[in-house]
């Protein structure tokens, strides 16, 4: 007799890397909110580091389950980013009155008549959640379509995320050139100094990463992401079952394409700035180090990957900042050498995995 399958979210918990990333998210959330020591730039870093978990599971969807690699998610970061400076700029500006610096190096009288309608939040993140899915949808019918993968896709996304910084440096384009946008003073109606806004947008960010793991892993540990993974080991018998990988890929796509925007939506507002900066290659191609540093396929692996990356990269920041690029080299080569499958095979190391016949395989992504 066969046994019955356990419910859906029994299988979710069923990886105990997830179950306590998702604890550990959880309690993120709880010292945030509730422990009144923590000082407003913790607070600020833990809501960039859960910005860049959240990016990084957005890779982790395309690259991990459907083994498409992208190196040009930062352009559909950047749309979220560019739509959140354009909501606080027109926010700000209806409730304090004051002309941005964007209005004078831009050559401007006012803020850009389009730009009124996204002064509300509802509109912006449906704007920011339409454009970039529209971007991606195109892109990805294109390219799925004619059967375009491996390393030429990495490559076609790389050159699009690169057009598009070189776009947007110019100022003709309307989104501020190499300056950017910056200089928001309201959110919500309420002043970007009160620390209410720090612990808020750290809370969101931290909400939102939590809700969209378990709702990726539930996702994933179902039929969608069974034929995810099919369609990465092997496309053309899936094919040739009579399943449309096109469907499949597409819609993975879009879905990794707008979980990055909103990720962008969110670390805006607590930098402060966005400029064509955030485009640059090495900006998508740091997302892809922190998945393949985390453990690709497992969603748990790209946000350990991602919040121990960039941790290191803050401390080092303040005290060794020259170091920095020599650490990351290291972790990169130390992953590729003796964990393939990143970070989560650590628990399994011995020291025959020092020579390569003995070196890990990379582990089932639907494990």
């Amino acid at each position: 007799m066969i046994a019955p399958k356990p419910p859906l979210p029994a299988r979710a918990l069923d990886d105990r890397v997830f179950a306590g990333v998702a604890a550990a998210t959880l309690l993120a959330f709880a010292a945030v909110a509730l422990w009144p020591g923590l000082s407003g730039y913790r607070v600020n870093i833990i809501g960039q580091l859960a910005c860049f978990a959240l990016l990084a599971v957005a890779l982790d969807l395309i690259w991990g389950y459907a083994g498409i690699l992208s190196l040009g998610h930062g352009l559909f970061f950047a749309i979220g980013g560019y739509v959140a400076g354009m909501h606080l700029l027109e926010h700000s500006v209806a409730t304090t009155g004051v002309t941005p610096d964007i209005v004078q190096f831009m050559g401007w009288t006012a803020l850009p008549a389009w730009w009124a309608p996204l002064g509300s939040f509802p509109v912006a993140l449906l704007a920011a959640i339409a454009v970039s899915f529209g971007a991606a949808f195109a892109f990805g019918w294109v390219s799925f379509r004619s059967r375009v993968g491996g390393v030429y896709f990495a490559i076609i996304t790389q050159a699009l995320v690169y057009v598009a910084m070189l776009l947007m440096f110019r100022n003709d384009t309307g989104f501020g050139g190499n300056n950017g946008m910056t200089g928001f003073q309201m959110i919500f109606g309420v002043p970007f100094q009160s620390p209410s806004v720090a612990t808020g947008l750290a809370l969101a960010s931290l909400g939102v990463l939590g809700v969209t793991l378990v709702g990726c892993r539930l996702l994933m540990v179902g039929r969608f992401g069974r034929l995810l993974v099919a369609t990465r080991d092997d496309e053309i018998r899936l094919r040739s079952l009579g399943y449309d990988t096109l469907r499949l890929k597409l819609a993975v796509w879009c879905l990794s394409a707008v979980i990055a925007a909103i990720a962008g939506l969110l670390y805006v507002p607590q930098v402060g700035i966005i400029n064509p900066r955030v485009l640059s290659p090495e900006l998508s191609l740091e997302i892809a180090v922190w998945c393949a540093i985390g453990g690709r396929g497992r969603l748990a692996g790209a946000v350990i990957g991602a919040v121990l990356v960039n941790a290191i990269k803050f401390s080092l920041s303040a005290t060794l900042p020259e170091l920095w690029p020599f650490v990351l080299s290291g972790l990169v080569i130390l992953v590729a050498l003796i964990f393939p499958n990143g970070l989560l095979d650590i628990g399994r190391w011995r020291p025959a995995l020092l020579s390569r016949p003995g070196a890990l395989r990379p582990q089932d992504a639907a494990s």
